[in-house]
């Protein structure tokens, strides 16, 4: 009689865990089915309590312990999912697998932008010999299918701002920003930079109380969706209990994502607390075409002032300039912070002295806290630039650039010579540290 044949080999789905609740929900959904995980923790990114699972607590520079935990409880399969905000480079405490990988992780660090960072962090785990998996191929059930999850469902009014949100998200994707707008009434009222989605509804809540106009009504939606190009094993947009919460205090209509294309955490709390703040939930679907990667324009960047820009500086000046002017057909934006090649902020109606504000507070993957900013405000109306160059030096930026500003005939660069209050916005610019430029597209120059 022939011997039984072996039971199938079984093991267990890694979870690198960041904050919030899916890493715990996932372990769960896995254990309950009679599969098998383990757990690597990124200490001090909070979330839900993880204990009753295999665990490993790991800081952001233990990269050796991350592997090694993964690998010593038999992972193949990796889920990377949780927030996590972006660490201190000062403060790394790096072990020998760091070391080891110094080169890749260099690398990822070099990324800056999410959606580049995120990318090689797939890589790398990929090629320490994990298969990367979505939560939504280990959890299905996660995903948000078309149609509201609750009992309230989204009017045409608001439909309409849904599709606004998809077109603005899809047009800042070639620029790795924003994952999330607020519209309303076919108005943006904010959009998703590099502080995410919470900070970005708690900001809508403060400029809406500060406003008599804004009146009780829940008006406009919070849209999410996926930029063109994401990562979307590693950063599939989510929503839970505390989106919610953050939708109801900033009065908003309702919650909008893209159908198959995001996550809800704590479906069952998420719906109840949907339900009794009434608003809406809901998938859509999206049948445009996503957007074209735009063609850089050649900007000039024409000194204003005694200090000029660097050539990195003029490069991060034309590519906000490009960002507005993709942004013009669809929104109202009167400007954007750029450093590095990475986009840290966008104006979506609280003001230049908000954005340059809420800027200064904000770094990219591997920025030092304490490192002076080398960041650009990029403003569209030329009449922002005087009232702004404090605030800019408040925020630590490096420079402030504004498109169109009027150019004295014959030579640009001569306009600090021809107009005395360049002249003197140009000294307030240079006693404070920063650069002042005026953006001309080719075809503008003389």
């Amino acid at each position: 009689m022939p011997s039984p044949a072996p039971p199938p080999e079984t093991h267990a789905v890694g979870i690198l865990a960041g904050g919030g609740g899916l890493p715990r929900e996932i372990a769960e959904q896995v254990v309950a089915r009679g599969g098998a995980v383990h757990i690597v923790a990124i200490a001090g990114e909070g979330g839900d309590d993880l204990s009753a699972f295999p665990l490993t607590t790991v800081g952001w520079g233990k990269i050796g312990a991350m592997v090694r935990a993964l690998k010593d409880a038999g992972c193949r399969q990796l889920v990377i999912v949780g927030s996590v905000t972006r660490p201190d480079l000062a403060a790394l405490r790096p072990d020998m697998g760091f070391v080891r990988n110094l080169p890749a992780i260099l690398r990822i660090i070099a990324a800056g932008g999410d959606d580049s960072v995120l990318s090689r962090v797939v890589r790398f785990f990929e090629a320490q010999g994990f298969e990367v998996v979505g939560p939504a191929q280990v959890v299905p059930e996660l995903l948000v299918g078309e149609g509201p999850i609750g009992r309230v469902a989204a009017t045409p009014e608001d439909a309409a701002d849904v599709a606004l949100g998809f077109d603005i998200i899809r047009t800042l994707g070639p620029f790795d920003v924003g994952q999330a707008v607020v519209v309303a009434g076919g108005a943006v009222e904010a959009i998703e930079g590099a502080e995410g989605t919470d900070a970005m509804l708690q900001r809508v809540a403060a400029q809406r109380r500060a406003s008599a106009a804004s009146g009780s009504a829940r008006r406009g939606v919070l849209v999410k969706r996926p930029k063109p190009g994401q990562e979307l094993r590693v950063d599939l947009p989510a929503i839970g209990p505390d989106t919610v919460q953050r939708a109801v205090e900033a009065r908003l209509a309702g919650i909008a994502v893209l159908a198959g294309g995001a996550l809800a955490a704590a479906r069952e709390r998420l719906v109840t607390d949907a339900d009794a703040g009434g608003i809406f939930v809901q998938g859509f679907g999206d049948q445009r075409t996503q957007a074209r990667a735009r063609v850089p324009a050649e900007w000039r960047c024409v000194r204003l002032g005694n200090r000029a820009a660097s050539a990195r500086q003029g490069t991060d000046a034309g590519k906000g300039a490009d960002l507005l002017e993709a942004l013009a057909p669809l929104a109202v934006s009167r400007g954007a912070v750029v450093d590095r090649g990475h986009v840290l902020a966008v104006e979506g109606g609280e003001g230049i002295a908000a954005l340059l504000e809420r800027a200064g507070s904000l770094r990219q993957w591997g920025r030092r806290r304490w490192a002076r900013s080398s960041g650009v405000a990029v403003l569209r109306e030329a009449a922002d630039l005087v009232p702004s160059i404090a605030d800019a030096a408040a925020a630590g930026l490096a420079g402030l650039v504004a498109i169109g500003v009027p150019l004295a005939a014959p030579a640009p660069e001569d306009v600090a010579n021809n107009d005395d209050d360049n002249n003197d916005r140009a000294k307030d610019a240079d006693r404070l540290g920063l650069f002042m430029a005026a953006l001309t597209p080719p075809e503008a120059s003389p």
